[in-house]
């Protein structure tokens, strides 16, 4: 759609001079309007709210300078520019003082008039689209809180950074530790952007077996594998004109990240054993909890493909570094919890809130969510008191624990198969038996903490175990 003309106001009490000025800025490509006394020039200016006002000085009743002093003092117009035109050497600190942008002489050169009218347009509407996305970017930060709660100074800059980039097709890289809630951030991306009609479609990158990765991501034909019994759409041709949303970014194998990386570059790929090149229309939104940089020092990350997600970087704040959002988180997942299972909006005791704004929250969010919900299942009165909380010993500075408070070994001795045994567990209960966020609590793979499952002969509740391939993140806040 072209854009709208911009539109001049000239106002003089001569009306060769207007129409001149009305042929020279039409020929120009500018909507004229025009006034022949300061009187109506305000009514005029009032009404249609020009792009600039050409303004004669000395005109009978109220003059030039009074006419820009009304225009400036009054809304909407006080914004619009005012070139002042007079044939005679004038005091121009006073014009100025009155409101004033710019003088032009008469007689004047048009070229001369032409780019002083361009210039100042030019100006006002950048200063115009500046404004309405400063204010874009404001209400869109306003509705991030009814998902990015709190008030932290971290959260507010974590609002702001989504607010900026969501409307963009840019790449985004999330970081932060286990728990924090990347996903809910790429979702509130996704959510806020011009793709938000179409498909997020999420990968699960250190759930995907190695051998797997390339047909997940860009699909295969029939017959291209042993089971490739059909052809099978990508995430990459699922996401098109979408999201997709690549979760632990760091697990993916060197192979597997060349591929990507063409993608990311050239919008192409080609499915396992297929010879015609696709093409995907995809915003990528990358996370991890591991540090990239590191990575690619290590060897185990491409460099180039690090430097094309890492386009616009959002750290998402630990826990621990945004206390003050406790109390509000703690009632919004409590008041969560309640609905979930059907009991009475229970209060918070001050000494709940205190305990739980002392804890230092290794799993972050997601522990803190979890802790809520069984401190609500253990709750015997309609408020949840200091005693549900269970947190086990761990210190509620931020200094790190001493390793004798983290493993305790009895004087009789236990077998290092047990302390391991112990620590899946206790990291399975910490993550709800989410299976990959106990993984990432341990600091390993999915992969491996299958394997330890399995070896270890970990059980899990009834109708856990079934429900592990189709976990979710459920934190609703960060």
């Amino acid at each position: 759609m072209a854009a709208e003309p911009a539109s001049v106001l000239v106002v003089d009490d001569e009306p060769l001079n207007v129409d001149l000025l009305e042929q020279e800025l039409g020929a120009a490509g500018y909507q004229v309007l025009s006034a022949a006394s300061g009187e109506a020039a305000l009514v005029v200016a009032q009404k249609s709210q020009p792009d600039l006002v050409l303004l004669d000085v000395m005109m009978p009743g109220m003059d030039g300078y009074e006419t820009c002093r009304r225009l400036k003092a009054a809304e909407p117009t006080r914004a619009i520019p005012v070139i002042f035109l007079t044939a005679v050497a004038e005091d121009k600190a006073r014009g100025f003082k009155a409101g004033a942008v710019d003088y032009v002489t008469k007689p004047f050169q048009t070229e001369e008039l032409l780019a002083r009218v361009g210039t100042h347009i030019a100006l006002r509407r950048e200063i115009q689209a500046h404004a309405r996305s400063r204010a874009a970017i404001q209400g869109m930060v306003d509705e991030l809180r009814h998902d990015i709660i709190g008030e932290s100074a971290p959260v507010r800059r974590l609002r702001e950074s989504i607010a900026r980039v969501a409307p963009t097709d840019s790449t985004v890289l999330i970081q932060g530790e286990t728990g924090t809630g990347k996903e809910l951030v790429a979702r509130a991306i996704h959510a806020a952007s011009a793709r938000r009609e179409r498909a997020l479609v999420t990968v699960n990158c250190a759930a995907i077996p190695r051998e797997l990765v390339e047909s997940e991501l860009f699909g295969h034909e029939k017959g291209a594998f042993t089971g490739a019994t059909q052809q099978r759409r990508g995430r990459f041709e699922l996401a098109d004109g979408g999201t997709l949303f690549l979760d632990e970014v760091g697990e993916l194998p060197l192979e597997a990240q060349a591929k990507l990386l063409r993608v990311l570059q050239e919008g192409e790929f080609d499915r396992v054993g297929g010879s015609r090149t696709m093409r995907a229309d995809v915003r990528v939104i990358a996370a991890t909890n591991r540090d990239l940089r590191a990575q690619v020092d290590a060897g185990r990350f491409r460099s180039d493909l690090y430097y094309r997600l890492n386009v616009f970087p959002i750290q998402v704040p630990p826990l621990r570094e945004r206390r003050e959002d406790i109390p509000v988180l703690v009632q919004h997942f409590a008041a969560r919890a309640a609905r979930r299972l059907g009991r009475p909006g229970e209060g918070v005791s001050p000494a709940f809130l205190d305990r739980a704004q002392r804890h230092r929250w290794p799993g972050n969010i997601r522990e803190l969510e979890n802790a809520i919900e069984r401190a609500m299942l253990l709750a015997d009165g309609h408020h949840i008191a200091v005693d549900d909380l269970r947190l086990g010993d761990q210190a509620a500075s931020g200094a790190p624990r001493e390793a004798a408070s983290i493993v305790k070994i009895p004087p009789t001795g236990i077998p290092l198969e047990e302390i391991e045994r112990l620590a899946l567990v206790e990291a399975l209960k910490m993550s709800n038996w989410v299976q990959k966020d106990a993984a990432e609590l341990l600091a390993i793979s999915p992969r491996v903490m299958n394997y330890k499952i399995k070896t270890l002969g970990i059980e899990f509740p009834r109708g856990r175990r079934a429900a592990m391939g189709n976990a979710q993140n459920t934190a609703l806040a960060v």
